[in-house]
């Protein structure tokens, strides 16, 4: 995880990165009086600062700093995972101007038509950890297949699938929840199920089940690595990953560098 830095930054920086204005706003904003550092006016937007540890207010109102920013998503499907896009909704549009305001981004992806847990973080650092192909972070599912998964499909995602594309996949945990009558004449069985695989090729699970002859009809992502989609999260909210989450991230991948 990335840690407080000690450096100092230019004030100006400071106040923008928290979303105060543009640099000329904030040079104007100091030359009016209206910032203070330490308890003193400066009228110096280029003064050095330490961002967390000096005492910076604007207008009365106390800059509490942060450098990055760590979101849980409960991604509702007809969005997608993109920062921006011409012609669809994208997961950002989900969010307030002031999460925006630090430019985060989805760490990996999710269809869009799939739901369920995403991160959204400007942290790039720990995107490239969780998203780096050699650490295999586990990404749990849930689904509904059109079709009856069997104990010969559990072995088969065990012992790695041949996708459309001739690429075999990682072993993969497929546990079976129940079956259920499909109420389409054309349809005899609906099978739901969990999933646990170690890589993210494109629309990985629906083609892993498309190779033995099934159709994934719904699909939830419910974990990613440590990270656990909150049960209490509505479809399409959002919220800030607590402190004990980010902890749980940092010990998992230092865990996985350890073991690397």
């Amino acid at each position: 995880m990335s840690g407080k830095g000690r450096q100092t930054q230019r004030l100006d920086k400071v106040l923008t990165h928290m979303g105060y204005g543009s640099r000329s706003d904030i040079k104007r904003q100091v030359k009016q009086g209206m910032v203070t550092v330490n308890g003193r006016t400066t009228k110096d937007s280029g003064l050095q600062v330490h961002p967390y540890d000096d005492q910076i207010e604007v207008n009365g109102e106390r800059v509490v700093f942060r450098e990055y920013i760590y979101i849980m998503l409960h991604k509702p499907p007809g969005v997608i995972s993109a920062t921006e896009d011409t012609r669809e909704r994208t997961v950002l549009d989900l969010l307030s101007a002031e999460e925006r305001h630090f430019e985060p981004f989805p760490v990996g992806r999710l269809d869009k038509d799939t739901e369920g847990l995403l991160l959204l973080t400007n942290d790039g650092k720990l995107a490239h950890e969780l998203l780096s192909p050699r650490r295999h972070v586990p990404k749990t599912y849930e689904a509904t297949v059109s079709g009856h998964v069997t104990e010969e499909d559990i072995r088969q995602f065990a012992a790695g699938v041949e996708l459309d594309d001739g690429y075999v996949t990682l072993s993969a945990q497929l546990t079976i929840l129940r079956h259920e009558k499909a109420q389409e004449a054309d349809e005899e069985v609906i099978s739901y199920i969990s999933l646990v695989i170690h890589e993210g090729k494109f629309h990985q699970v629906k083609r892993m089940f498309e190779a033995v002859g099934k159709k994934v009809t719904y699909l939830k992502r419910t974990a990613m690595g440590p990270l656990t989609l909150d049960d209490q999260l509505p479809l399409g909210s959002y919220r800030e990953l607590t402190n004990e989450e980010l902890a749980w991230i940092g010990r998992d991948l230092g865990s996985a560098t350890s073991e690397a």
